[in-house]
């Protein structure tokens, strides 16, 4: 029912009104439980007599989900830039890079080569984490420069390396957790600001993912020192309207801060598409740039990357959960009335 592109490849649904067959994600309109049956793989749909749907394509995806994954292992091992040139990597596998472009997006709206920075940056932080020298760091991942690196992980370790290498030594961090309609609310910040809001179903769970990423910090549970902002973030988060200004103590690229000032902008119970906001930035061939940008938001809830949708109304990507997505729009739908 929400739609999760997760879910993709792990079953269909055959349509008995119409003795077709879609993926989990399809956009198409959702017939009545009586009407829908459930088939483990397409194969045992056409056994039953369905069509693969023409909307969704189910057949396509599923090859997608499958060369997606073939490709991901194979940037996930290189060490070396050019290992992971878009033509090689097709060629490696077999396909065209046409087939692999197309691939890439439909499966995570993401082009081989920004799937590649992302996992070499998240190799990067756990050589950081783990005790290696920012040069060999550097190195060992493929970075031609310490000025590329400087400029990457301004937007995606919210620091420079050297902070980043001592897990946010000397940083003080409190977290608060508390309960809302949407599940476990972590809010984190320093005495500057709000730093992080995460969202999910365990507290230790998000603790710990606090804890991971500044493994260096002095990270404590906050008495009462912030109280008044996870007040007005849970508030947020059950639907209602801002009441009063939250600080915020982030690190960002200009180009990010542009994003998020943007976001904030959307007014509750709407949401914008991606190059709605690339338009309104200045900057319309930046969409996914700024799809970058919103799934990079530390502070989610405070800064509304959940109002950000597809050209086709999709709710895409979601951090803490298309779930979440869904049922935030609709509570800020439904307040906004």
């Amino acid at each position: 029912m929400s739609r999760d592109h997760r879910a993709d490849g792990t079953f269909v649904l055959g349509v008995r009104t119409t003795n077709i067959y879609c993926r989990p994600s399809c956009p198409a309109r959702r017939p009545l439980r009586q009407n829908v049956i459930f088939f483990k793989t397409r194969e045992e749909a056409r056994q039953q007599g369905y069509r693969p749907c023409l909307r969704c394509k189910p057949d396509e995806v599923a090859g997608s989900i499958a060369l997606v994954a073939k490709a991901t292992r194979l940037l996930e091992s290189a060490s070396d830039q050019d290992v992971v040139r878009f033509g090689a990597l097709a060629k490696s596998l077999g396909t065209t890079t046409a087939t692999l472009r197309r691939a890439f997006m439909q499966v995570t709206g993401l082009r081989p080569r920004e799937l590649a920075e992302t996992l070499r940056l998240a190799k990067f932080k756990k050589l950081l984490r783990g005790g290696s020298k920012i040069t060999d760091a550097l190195y060992e991942t493929g970075y031609g420069s310490s000025s590329r690196v400087y400029e990457r992980s301004n937007a995606q370790l919210g620091m420079t390396p050297a902070t980043y290498q001592k897990g946010g030594k000397n940083m003080k961090i409190g977290y608060s957790v508390t309960k809302s309609k949407l599940g476990d609310v972590l809010v984190a910040a320093t005495e500057r600001g709000v730093s992080a809001v995460y969202l999910g179903d365990s507290e230790p769970k998000l603790v710990q993912e606090l804890r991971e990423e500044y493994p260096r910090a002095e990270i404590r549970a906050a008495e009462h020192s912030f109280e008044k902002w996870v007040g007005e973030i849970v508030q947020r988060v059950e639907g209602k309207p801002p009441r009063v200004e939250l600080p915020l103590d982030v690190q960002a690229t200009a180009f990010q801060r542009r994003v998020w000032q943007e976001l904030q902008r959307i007014p509750s119970g709407t949401t914008k598409t991606y190059s709605e906001v690339a338009q309104a930035i200045g900057d319309p061939k930046a969409v996914r740039a700024v799809a970058r940008a919103c799934a990079t938001n530390p502070v989610s809830i405070v800064v509304p990357c959940h109002r950000v949708v597809r050209q086709d109304g999709n709710l895409a990507g979601y951090r803490w959960g298309i779930s979440r997505k869904e049922r935030l729009l609709e509570q800020e739908r439904r307040a906004a009335i």
